[in-house]
């Protein structure tokens, strides 16, 4: 077997072996040389080649998003660690465990006028959750260091950085190692959740509670507690499609219901308790309601954080949901309301509505939405990009067996498609991933991959531009709104689809849309199908979907 003869590299590469580091993504370069003959010469350790560092951070996102246990990124000197901080300020947010290793330049050499040398110590200082600057020689201390990177990702779900330095030769090997670092055992604390009688007789007291539910992992929250929260008419849920949570009973399209409320609908809904759990929230719409009409009590349950998104936070309990929900709903005592009733009366009129305006409208994006949501096919993992394309998903409805996921942490367009790939390579179902012609352009580098599954299916919405921008406030029909602000253009995705081998199929109309679907459905190789709709009429489309609704 070959090792880097460098000692530091030797014992990075044992710690990460005996700490279970199975995943490591490489980006090609030379001052990390005496990692890559490590990391790749060793039968413990599957690598990944990945030449553009902003697409490699996010493609090892990806996989670690599924597989729930930290991957590794490893770079050269010098500028290719910056490109990995969109994905870094993912995983912070995201609670993702993401392991940083950049090869530098000896201490010595740095600001001394060197190409490829940073300042990298402590360069994702505000979104990593440890950062070991190694010494250039191998001692416990840099032993410690490495090892509490390692646990801290796994232990507290989020990025870390281990920037190691190495002094030329770079690429001398040997056949047994020489170094045997001291290894560590990390054990993790753990007390016991012991929900106080206040609160639980607080929530049964309470006959307006709203469960707002974030971005969460399918499978999150055991069905008889979902059942619970059901039954109760004091209790509504509202989700959204990052959630894959799912009940007859519970609202999963957020902005169709609130978005034609006037102030007496509003006050209908402003709850009492206000119950979260699980990531970020999506909709813009419920956020400026809570923050305007305030809970009496706002409780988030996370194991590690919690963000007072709503200005109203008055308790985070520190326990998996499963955990609170078995001290809270353990009883079948149900509080008499008409909260359910009510609003569930108004969700239903919501329903009438978007079918009768949604079957009339002509083909725009929302058109191809409601398309997708008919015809995609149940048990997938669906992968989306942000802006535009996150936000029409959460406006229709979608079968309880499609998983879906999209990097809501920093809510970025980089890197979407990076992190579908790397989501797609550990998962059991077939990756279908939406997005929008910007956000698929601007990480078109994510294709330069030798690793796409051959179920990975893009389905590409072009209009043209950023058609997000045409909703928000102060769009106008100037030069300056349409190279600026949308960013119109006339690229499409074909020379990009041939230049990477992947299958290509468009459709331009409903008729189009359907007569390909089939054949895109069912190629047995990676393939995108880019759909065309028109630029300028998608945005009053939507407008006019809210203001039909009422």
């Amino acid at each position: 077997m070959m090792y880097p003869k460098i000692p530091l590299a030797q014992n990075l590469l044992e710690i990460c072996r005996e700490k279970g580091l199975k995943h490591i993504v490489i980006s090609p370069g030379s001052r990390n040389a005496p990692l890559t003959i490590g990391f790749t010469n060793q039968i413990d350790f599957t690598c990944y080649s990945i030449a553009d560092e902003r697409c490699a951070a996010f493609f090892a996102l990806g996989m670690a998003q599924q597989l729930k246990e930290p991957v590794a990124v490893v770079c050269t000197s010098g500028s290719a660690l910056l490109n990995y901080y969109p994905a870094v300020a993912e995983a912070f947010y995201s609670q993702i465990p993401l392991v940083v290793i950049s090869a530098d330049r000896p201490q010595s050499k740095i600001d001394i006028g060197d190409g490829q040398t940073i300042r990298q110590e402590n360069v994702f200082a505000n979104h990593s959750l440890y950062n070991a600057n190694l010494t250039e020689e191998a001692s416990e201390e840099n032993d410690l260091k490495i090892q509490k990177a390692l646990f801290i990702a796994t232990s507290k779900k989020g990025p870390v950085h281990i920037n190691i330095p190495f002094e030329e030769p770079l690429y001398e090997t040997v056949d047994e190692l020489t170094q045997s670092p001291i290894v560590f055992f990390n054990k993790l604390e753990q007390s016991e959740f012991l929900l106080d009688n206040a609160f639980k007789t607080q929530w049964h007291e309470a006959s307006k509670k709203l469960v707002l539910v974030g971005e969460l992992r399918p499978n999150s929250v055991e069905q008889r507690y979902i059942d619970s929260l059901a039954k109760d008419e004091s209790v509504v849920v509202l989700t959204e499609k990052t959630s894959n949570l799912h009940h007859p009973t519970f609202i999963d399209r957020i902005d169709t219901l609130i978005t034609p409320f006037d102030d007496n609908d509003f006050q209908l809904l402003q709850p009492e308790i206000l119950l979260t759990f699980g990531g970020m929230v999506v909709s813009k719409r419920i956020k400026a309601f809570l923050r305007k009409y305030k809970p009496q009590a706002h409780w988030h349950v996370d194991e590690l954080r919690a963000y007072d998104t709503y200005g109203a936070l008055t308790a985070h309990f520190t326990t998996s949901i499963n955990t609170f929900f078995n001290q809270l709903l353990n009883t079948e005592n149900k509080t008499i309301s008409t909260y359910f009733p009510t609003i569930d009366l108004i969700w239903k009129h919501r329903k009438v509505m978007h079918q009768q305006y949604i079957s009339h409208i002509p083909f725009t994006d929302f058109k191809v939405f409601d398309f997708l949501s008919r015809h995609l096919p149940t048990q997938i993992q669906l992968q989306v990009s942000n802006s535009s394309a996150i936000r029409y998903l959460q406006l229709v409805d979608f079968d309880s067996d499609t998983e879906v996921f999209c990097n809501r942490g920093t809510s970025g367009i980089d890197g979407s498609t990076s992190t579908a790939i790397g989501a797609a390579i550990h998962h059991d179902y077939p990756t279908y991933f939406i997005t929008g012609d910007i956000s698929f352009f601007y990480d078109s580098n994510a294709l330069w991959n030798n690793y796409i599954p051959k179920n990975f299916k893009i389905i590409l919405i072009n209009n043209g531009g950023g058609g997000i921008f045409r909703i928000l406030p102060g769009h106008k029909e100037t030069e300056t709104f349409n190279t600026f602000f949308e960013t119109s253009h006339e690229l499409t995705a074909e020379h990009l689809a041939k230049m990477y081998q992947l299958s290509y199929f468009s459709a331009k109309d409903e008729e189009s849309l359907f007569t390909i679907w089939s054949t895109f459905e069912l190629e047995k190789h990676p393939s995108i199908l880019e759909i065309f709709t028109p630029e300028k009429l998608n945005n009053k489309i939507l407008l006019d979907y809210f203001k039909n609704l009422k």
